[in-house]
């Protein structure tokens, strides 16, 4: 029994080494930034409704300048491994450290805008680059 229960966390981790051979880039960053959420405490963007006061993490997909009627607005995509988030600054035409591939922890209140869930002005904290 005793060569049972070292064989088994040997066998558990080939089979993890398999996965990820086998798997997409896509897919291992974001089970890793699944991860990240569940370290951090913070909520799943899958899970996020509307009105809800909530804190999630992520990486920074894109980040837009879009007026919003005649305002400077800067707008981010924040994906977490299990959905995407909106994170919008109003009357801001960009905030040092607010690019793409940036990791971020955001909190605020959700909104649903056209079924997606977006935090307006929301207060943030850049994670550090060595973490990334």
């Amino acid at each position: 029994m005793k060569g049972a229960t070292r064989d088994e966390p040997a066998h558990g981790r080939f089979r993890r080494f398999l996965e990820r051979l086998s798997s997409s880039e896509e897919d291992l960053r974001s089970a890793e930034l699944r991860e990240d959420t569940a370290t951090t405490g913070c909520t799943r963007i899958s899970e996020c409704t509307d009105r809800q006061f909530v804190r999630v993490t992520g990486t920074l997909r894109t980040v837009t300048l879009r007026p919003r009627a005649g305002v400077p607005t800067l707008e981010a995509e924040l994906f977490d491994g299990s959905a995407a988030l909106d994170v919008v600054w109003l009357g801001r035409r960009a905030i040092a450290g607010i690019e793409p591939g940036r990791k971020v922890i955001a909190w605020g209140r959700v909104a649903m805008n056209r079924g997606r869930p977006v935090l307006f002005n929301p207060k943030y904290e850049l994670r550090p680059l060595g973490q990334e």
